[in-house]
């Protein structure tokens, strides 16, 4: 059994997802393995709020070289959730 910890990884803090902040939707980087129900209940359970939606984007990582040689970044899962009504996370209050 994963705990909301192992689900929920990190804020993704960009200029889009700042813009989202509006409309209460959050962004997060997730567990590649996990579905939007876990996503949500995970949410749910570390920031006290009602979530209304999920929805998940899988990411391809980025091609990086080093001189000669090419490798890539690792691959990610991030996750935008909408509250239910005016419900806010705290986390996020003073970065907009």
């Amino acid at each position: 059994m994963r705990t909301a910890q192992d689900i929920i990884l990190k804020p993704v803090i960009t200029e889009d997802s700042m813009d989202r902040l509006q409309a209460n939707r959050y962004t997060f980087k997730v567990a590649k393995d996990a579905n939007k129900i876990e996503v949500a209940k995970a949410v749910e359970e570390l920031f006290n709020v009602k979530v209304a939606k999920v929805n998940t984007i899988s990411v391809k990582g980025k091609q990086k070289r080093m001189g000669r040689s090419v490798g890539y970044r690792p691959d990610w899962k991030k996750a935008i959730v909408t509250l239910e009504g005016d419900k806010t996370i705290e986390f996020f209050e003073g970065l907009f």
